[in-house]
């Protein structure tokens, strides 16, 4: 099975919770839509607790990159 990225995986869960909210699924299927939304909501905050992770590597990188200036007189 191919990994969903984010933003399939968010509208996914988006979709769960609006069938949900409909009330319209069976107490079954609504238990299984609920697990299936969890699934989907720790991938997607996994992805974005990967994506802050590497958002700041890069601004540690970028800021040892950069000489010390000194201020204009």
């Amino acid at each position: 099975m191919t990994e969903l990225s984010f933003e399939a995986a968010q509208k996914e869960l988006e979709g769960i919770v609006e069938r949900l909210e409909r009330g319209q699924p069976s107490l079954d299927e609504a238990i299984a839509l609920w697990e299936r939304g969890e699934e989907l909501l720790r991938l997607c905050l996994a992805r974005l607790d990967a994506a802050h992770g590497k958002i700041e590597e890069l601004a540690q990188r970028a800021e040892s990159a950069t000489p010390f200036l000194e201020p204009d007189r």
